[in-house]
């Protein structure tokens, strides 16, 4: 039996429409266990019935947590919009790892993870 977490404010991004991508799953299983999603991608996309931001820089704060979905190569030009962000923290998900700027993360004072956040909702290790 799995606890629900306590509510979070949540960014997803790399966010997608479709319904295949782990980035659409997350985001609906976020919602299910009660979060508040923001979805974040520059393509304007309708999804879940929420806002969708194109950038990050548009989300008001608080947020969380930071759920990536993108290419490592995006984490990196990205990295000074997650810092200017204050996320509580940040979850590389698979694919998405880029040590060099979890390690500027860190040294920011922003914790990082490098998880998968299906499996951390799915077993009751979000929070």
């Amino acid at each position: 039996m799995s606890m629900k977490s306590i509510s979070q404010r949540v960014v997803v991004m790399g966010a997608s429409d479709n319904p295949e991508r782990y980035a659409n799953q997350a985001v609906r299983l976020l919602q299910a266990e009660g979060h508040t999603v923001i979805p974040v991608t520059p393509r304007p996309i309708t999804l879940a019935g929420l806002t969708v931001h194109a950038t990050l820089g548009e989300v008001p704060p608080p947020i969380d947590t930071l759920t990536l979905y993108v290419n490592p190569h995006l984490v990196e030009i990205l990295a000074g919009e997650i810092i200017a962000a204050r996320p509580g923290r940040v979850i590389f998900n698979p694919g998405t790892e880029h040590p060099a700027v979890a390690e500027r993360l860190r040294a920011e004072g922003i914790v990082t993870l490098e998880a998968c956040t299906l499996v951390l909702l799915r077993t009751g290790q979000f929070a």
